[in-house]
């Protein structure tokens, strides 16, 4: 009897062990797209860099490079701005993308932040850090870029490509879904992080903004 009641106890703690493994994303989730729930794609009008890619599609590959160099968490400060070290945070995962797509953030949240100081919440302007915090992020794309649902079950207004804000974190959207049609996440969040390209959104109760470069 004891033997049985120590087997039960040994299954259920297994099956919890999977269960949050899963939900923490360290077992991979099977992967849909947009092929998948008939959601057309979408493709941007404007190439910013004139690469012959459209920055939709520019933003998410160039967010896709930049995870494959396997950045590890760390904040550190940045003379030239721009991490140029193996380190980097979740911001980082932006600007790269929007950098290699012909948009300099550093330098475009630093011009708005010095033209519209009120719409900033900033004591001291430091180029160089601005642009990696959040807070400035979510002001910069209130201002300039297209602001579209935070909904994450109206799955079809959301596109491989999007940026989407957390109350303190930032991301890319992928063009990967769950089976429900739910997009991952591209982001950077801690040291103990596996995979870059995570099945989060239904985990975040903290959504605060969804954005689409124009």
């Amino acid at each position: 009897m004891k033997k049985k009641i120590l087997i039960s106890i040994i299954v259920i703690l297994l099956l919890l062990s999977i269960f949050i493994l899963y939900k923490l994303n360290y077992i991979p989730h099977r992967k849909y797209t947009n092929e998948d729930f008939n959601i057309p794609k979408y493709v941007s009008e404007v190439d910013k860099d004139n690469d012959g890619i459209d920055d939709q599609t520019d933003i998410l590959n160039s967010v896709k490079e930049y995870i494959k160099t396997k950045p590890k968490y760390q904040s550190k400060y940045y003379a030239s701005g721009y991490p140029d070290d193996e380190y980097g945070v979740c911001t980082d995962v932006v600007a790269f993308g929007l950098l290699n797509a012909g948009y300099d953030i550093m330098t475009l949240l630093n011009e708005d932040v010095i033209n519209n100081p009120d719409a900033y919440n900033i004591t001291k302007v430091d180029k160089n850090i601005d642009f990696r915090r959040v807070v400035n992020l979510k002001v910069y794309l209130d201002r300039h870029a297209i602001s579209l649902t935070t909904n994450i079950n109206e799955i079809d207004k959301w596109q491989g490509g999007d940026i989407v804000v957390f109350k303190k974190h930032i991301g890319i959207i992928s063009d990967s879904r769950n089976k429900k049609g739910i997009p991952f996440v591209i982001h950077h969040a801690n040291p103990v992080q596996k995979e870059y390209e995570e099945d989060i959104l239904e985990l975040h109760n903290d959504i605060i903004g969804h954005y689409r470069i124009s």
